[in-house]
């Protein structure tokens, strides 16, 4: 009989042990953040000392993708790990986007709750042990923590910050004391350092999804002074955005020294990323045609990168394509926590690419479906859109190797790019190209009739093609 108290205590002994080795995750998800917003992916105005150090430190990503060009069905395939079909959270919000009169087809509204039944990969962690937090921007329903959440601080079904970046913040659940000054980035940042500081003993999971740099543009009062005396440069010069980015920077910084004084740095992964490109009226992708809305490069290619202390080498850069989607399996993998068995997920782990070794991910194709329509941002803009009235108008995508095709619904058009010798998606080639068109168009197809995608087919009767010419021409001669 003494025999069994000693196998319980090498049993509870095994449990802590391993509990003290789990890793912890803090995955900085942005908002609006373009391709080009940081020092470390080639900022010449923006500051990012302390998001470049992690990024030095760890892997960058040059060809990763958000699973949308837009906020909430990013969100909604980033935490279902499923492409936009299968969730049917396809814009922001159930309501067509423009004008009647510039619309050919009826779009398709979907949904606007991520589904309560559809597992996250914040409920598998919390129910391996976790403790699990999100901070900031949530979107996909009015609270978020039946998705895996012990803790909720601002999220709610907003798209932007509640009142601006500055207070009251009324309604902001979880949110707390704050001065009658503070920044909301600095406010969520401090949250997330005291979250860091209160959970040093046990493993966790920060989801640090800040508003910035959405709009807004509230700038960060004690910065503009700073920007405004600054050399613009030949990509960047906006003053406001620029304080926002040096806000959500230092907070990175803050949060990183709460690790270091904690002594959970070296077991804490960090990976930054952003839900779609940047906001096209104050940013610039370039050399990646277009911004946040579009399904050119720079609506959905976006920063990434892993910092993972003892497994991914630092000082290395990745050109594999990965998505949004990637993220579910490759979080659960990186954590040790198992997948749901009854869900179907459309991405892989990354964890192969983390830690150097051989694969075939660079072949495999990545989807994009938007049945909708997104209007255009005016004339800021208005030059590099495929038309001017719509940022996007139903269309989808399939990207293979460094070839990459859009379809669009209204008219059928097929526009193909070769990525790796035109980046800035400049020469169509679907004229010179018949077979390697034919080749990803039944990909393309094979794809939506396997997923169930839902296609806009029905004529919207309040088109009218007259005013829609009359409209583009007028917004062409403005821009």
């Amino acid at each position: 009989m003494r025999l069994f108290p000693l196998i319980l205590t090498a049993l509870l002994s095994a449990v802590f042990l391993h509990a003290e080795e789990r890793p912890n995750l803090l995955f900085i998800f942005l908002d609006d953040y373009g391709w080009k917003d940081t020092s470390f992916m080639g900022s010449d105005f923006y500051e990012t000392p302390n998001i470049d150090a992690l990024a030095n430190e760890g892997m960058v990503f040059t060809n990763a993708y958000s699973a949308s060009a837009n906020c909430a069905p990013a969100r909604a395939s980033l935490l279902s790990g499923q492409y936009t079909p299968r969730h049917k959270i396809y814009n922001v919000g159930t309501g067509p986007r423009g004008k009647d009169q510039h619309r050919r087809l009826l779009h398709v509204p979907g949904v606007d709750v991520l589904d309560p039944s559809i597992t996250t990969w914040a409920n598998c962690i919390q129910e391996a042990g976790y403790h699990t937090a999100t901070m900031g921007k949530w979107h996909l329903s009015d609270d978020p923590a039946p998705y895996g959440f012990d803790l909720n601080v601002a999220g709610t079904h907003s798209g932007g910050p509640p009142s601006g970046y500055y207070p009251p913040h009324p309604r902001v659940p979880g949110l707390g004391d704050y001065e009658d000054d503070e920044y909301l980035t600095d406010t969520l940042s401090d949250r997330a350092e005291s979250f860091v500081r209160e959970n040093k003993e046990r493993p966790w999971m920060l989801y640090l999804t800040h508003f910035a740099v959405h709009t807004p543009l509230h700038a960060k009062k004690e910065f503009v002074e700073k920007y405004e005396n600054k050399e613009p440069g030949e990509l960047h010069d906006h003053v406001a955005m620029a304080t926002m980015i040096q806000s959500v920077d230092e907070g990175v910084g803050q949060i990183v020294k709460a690790l270091e004084e904690t002594g959970t740095r070296e077991k804490t992964i960090i990976v930054f990323f952003s839900d779609n490109g940047g906001y096209g009226p104050a940013t610039d992708m370039a050399p990646l045609k277009g911004y946040k809305g579009t399904y050119y490069e720079g609506g959905i290619r976006v920063p990434f990168f892993v910092n993972w202390p003892g497994v991914v080498e630092a000082e290395t850069t990745n050109e594999t394509p990965i998505t949004g989607v990637d993220l579910f399996p490759t979080f659960c993998d990186m954590l040790g926590v198992e997948l749901p068995g009854d869900q179907s997920l459309d991405g892989v782990s990354l964890v192969p690419l983390f830690k150097g070794e051989k694969h075939n991910y660079a072949d495999r194709s990545l989807f994009w479906h938007f049945p909708a329509y997104l209007q255009a941002y005016g004339k800021d803009t208005a030059a590099e859109q495929r038309d001017p009235l719509f940022r996007a108008r139903p269309c989808s995508v399939i990207r293979k190797g460094d070839w990459k095709l859009l379809e669009f619904f209204e008219s059928g058009d097929l526009e193909l790019y070769d990525l790796r010798s035109d980046i800035g998606e400049a020469n169509d080639l679907s004229e010179k190209e018949p077979d390697k068109l034919s080749e990803l168009k039944q990909e393309l197809d094979d794809w939506r009739e396997e997923i169930q995608a839902d296609i806009p087919t029905e004529r919207n009767p309040k088109f009218d093609a007259l005013k829609e010419q009359q409209a583009i021409e007028k917004a062409l001669a403005r821009g």
